[in-house]
């Protein structure tokens, strides 16, 4: 059993003193995800990687009594929680009342076109709801693999599943998303 294992286990059990032990050992891994996911997000992005890492963290580890089996399902965990906090800062930017229906233009970028618009955000947040609705594998899959910045063998670890299996659950995540965003009555 790994150390974060036996550590995870301790706080299930309700040692609070657990819980400072295990931010060491997983933090560099949580950075990194955290680097890696927000490389992906437009610019103007103002949440920081360390930021997102210790909200995830308090989310996973605060008040409420969690249960890991494992180091993958905590860092599973720990994806979901980070895609949840991004596209909860994507809807409070949108919002009317911080003036979400305004654009951020740098003033010596203005003929270069904004990427990821909180609109597109949002679609892909609604359509990866859709896709857990209906195929719950195929969207925990997509959401490690672009929202984490997990590899397909990193995937097929915490899922235990051969990378295989994981390829084509993402490429069928990527174009049932595809589908969905463009619309199904446009084929």
């Amino acid at each position: 059993m790994s150390d974060v294992t036996r550590i995870l286990n301790a706080i299930e059990r309700g040692d609070a003193k657990a819980t400072d032990e295990l931010l060491p050992l997983v933090y560099e891994e949580l950075r990194l995800l955290a680097a890696q996911r927000l490389s992906h997000e437009a610019p103007g992005q103002t949440l920081q990687a360390t930021a997102l890492v210790h909200e995830a963290y308090l989310r996973l580890v605060g008040d409420a009594l969690q249960s890991w089996e494992s180091r993958g399902h905590f860092f599973a965990a720990a994806a979901e929680a980070m895609r949840r906090i991004l596209v909860e800062n994507a809807r409070r930017k949108k919002s009317l009342k911080r003036g979400g229906d305004y654009s951020r233009v740098e003033l010596l970028a203005t003929d270069l076109p904004l990427q990821g618009s909180l609109e597109e955000i949002l679609a892909l947040e609604d359509a990866l709801a859709r896709l857990s609705q209906t195929d719950p594998a195929v969207a925990a899959a997509v959401n490690l693999y672009y929202f984490a910045g997990l590899t397909l063998d990193q995937i097929a670890r915490v899922q235990g599943l051969s990378r295989p299996t994981v390829a084509k659950r993402l490429a069928y995540g990527r174009a049932w998303l595809h589908r969905d965003l463009l619309g199904a009555d446009e084929t």
